[in-house]
């Protein structure tokens, strides 16, 4: 990768602004590329403010509409590609024109979307991540990222063992955001991450809950680590090894049960304030869908193909839908639909 990249961030909400935000404070070539206007108006008017716990940052920044890809001549080193997990496919066909022949997309989500990526953009162009940093956006403009550097987390790892030597070149840009750790086997990392989504996202918005908040109702923590539980076996069915993320030590146990309990706690105690809304119930707040397939129904279709159930999230699945649709409304006293499955 040349010394001066051209880098791009596909979608620029709370997480992508927050982190494209520190690359343009570091004199990097980065462009904001957003779905949503008047974000984008916004960021070019008055750039773009990230309010952290102790401190704000602010700069401006170079901000195009997704209509404006069209119109890139000089493509892109580098692409971090920052939207939900249903829209990854539509992103990279999008990106996929203006991305330089040898350069390559990181996919800064949830969910397993790294394969996704490879089969628009090839194994050798995909860097799969794994990121852990609790944010939100609510203005055009302004995000609120509730972990500064020193608590963000991030783990790269090419899809192509050949363009390993590459990641730690991305690792060393992206360390300008947070903690960055080069993993030779991303996908299993990625699905330890999906574990803890599986446990916290959608349980905790079902019940229109701040995370924390959420775990301290009586049956919820007990319910939120069956929803890991499963994901865990599904994990472990589909061939990922367990492995320490998020910054946990060497150490954590790798039984199956109690890693997701250390890593779930380490998630409240480490990467959550007491006012931390996960991006799912963000999602529907705004009157949005969430990742509800992505994260939830992974774990249920995985097992599935194994002959084995996940009865949680089955429920989990069916629960996030029926308010997504509009069936159900969003309320606390859905708490009651889902210990009625634990």
């Amino acid at each position: 990768m040349k010394a001066n990249p051209r880098i791009a961030f596909l979608g620029t909400g709370a997480q992508g602004a927050s982190i494209a935000a520190d690359f343009a404070l570091a004199g990097l070539d980065v462009t904001f590329i957003d779905q949503w206007p008047a974000h984008v108006e916004a960021m070019r008017a008055e750039g773009i403010t990230v309010n952290m716990p102790t401190r704000t940052i602010h700069t401006p920044v170079k901000a195009l509409h997704l209509c404006e890809i069209a119109e890139i001549k000089t493509p892109f080193d580098l692409v971090f590609l920052v939207v939900k997990a249903y829209d990854t496919r539509w992103a990279c066909e999008m990106i996929k024109p203006v991305l330089a022949s040898d350069g390559f997309v990181v996919g800064l989500q949830n969910g397993m979307t790294h394969e996704d990526i490879a089969q628009i953009l090839g194994r050798e162009r995909t860097i799969g991540a794994v990121i852990q940093i609790a944010s939100n956006m609510w203005t055009p403009g302004v995000t609120t990222r509730q972990n500064d550097h020193d608590e963000s987390w991030f783990a790269l790892g090419a899809l192509d063992p050949a363009m390993q030597p590459q990641v730690e070149v991305v690792a060393d840009i992206l360390r300008h955001s947070g903690r960055v750790e080069v993993n030779d086997d991303i996908r299993s990392a990625k699905w330890m991450k999906l574990i803890v989504n599986a446990a916290e996202l959608i349980p905790s918005a079902i019940i229109d809950s701040a995370l924390n908040d959420a775990s301290r109702l009586p049956g919820m923590l007990d319910l939120m680590r069956k929803a890991g539980y499963e994901a865990m076996e599904a994990a472990l069915a589909d061939g990922a090894t367990i492995m320490p993320i998020i910054g946990m030590p060497p150490v954590m146990s790798n039984h199956p049960e109690r890693y997701v309990d250390e890593i779930f706690e380490e998630v409240l105690k480490t990467f959550s304030r007491e006012d931390t809304l996960t991006t799912s119930l963000q999602d529907w707040r705004k009157g949005r869908r969430a990742e509800v397939e992505e994260v939830n129904g992974w774990v249920v279709d995985t097992l599935a193909k194994h002959g084995k159930s996940a009865p949680v999230n089955k429920r989990v699945v069916e629960i996030a839908l029926e308010i997504e649709a509009g069936d159900l409304p969003l309320t606390k006293n859905n708490i009651d639909l889902l210990l009625q499955t634990s």
